[in-house]
C-alpha cells in the first residue's frame, strides 16, 4: 500500500474566514444542517471564524436570534466562532436587546484601536 506524505506544514490561509449564506428566512428544520455545516467549515479551514452573511435573512425576529445563538453554539463547541456580515440595525438592536454579543464584519473588536488611528504625542506629555 503506498502513502504519499507532504511535508512541512498545509497552507491555511487564515485572512480568509469561510462564509455561510444564511438566505429568506430559515426555518426550524434547516437549522440542523446549518449546524454541521458551520462545524464543517470550521474543521475544514481550521480557521477558527466562519462569516455568516445575514443580509438576506429578512426582517429580523426570535426565530433568527434561536438560529443564530445555536450556530455560536455549533461553532464554539468545534472550537471556533462565528461573525456576522450585513446585519440589518434591527438585528442588531435585538441581539443587544436578548443580550447575545456577535463580531460584526468590519467593526473594531473591543479593546483594540480603529485602523489608521495613531495616537498623537505633545511635546512635554509625561511617558507613560
Amino acid at each position: 500500500m503506498n502513502c504519499v506524505t507532504s511535508s512541512g506544514l498545509q497552507i491555511v490561509d487564515a485572512t480568509t474566514p469561510a462564509v455561510l449564506v444564511l438566505p429568506g428566512p430559515v426555518t426550524r428544520d434547516e437549522v440542523p444542517r446549518l449546524c454541521d455545516e458551520v462545524r464543517a467549515q470550521l474543521e475544514g479551514t481550521g480557521g477558527g471564524v466562519v462569516v455568516c452573511d445575514v443580509g438576506g435573512i429578512g426582517p429580523p425576529g426570535l426565530g433568527v436570534i434561536d438560529v443564530l445563538a445555536r450556530l455560536q453554539l455549533a461553532a464554539k463547541r468545534a472550537g471556533g466562532r462565528i461573525r456576522l456580515r450585513g446585519p440589518d440595525p434591527a438585528l442588531r438592536a435585538l441581539l443587544g436587546l436578548v443580550g447575545l454579543a456577535f463580531d460584526v464584519e468590519g467593526e473594531v473588536e473591543e479593546g483594540e484601536p480603529a485602523g489608521g488611528v495613531e495616537e498623537a504625542v505633545e511635546p512635554g506629555d509625561p511617558a507613560l
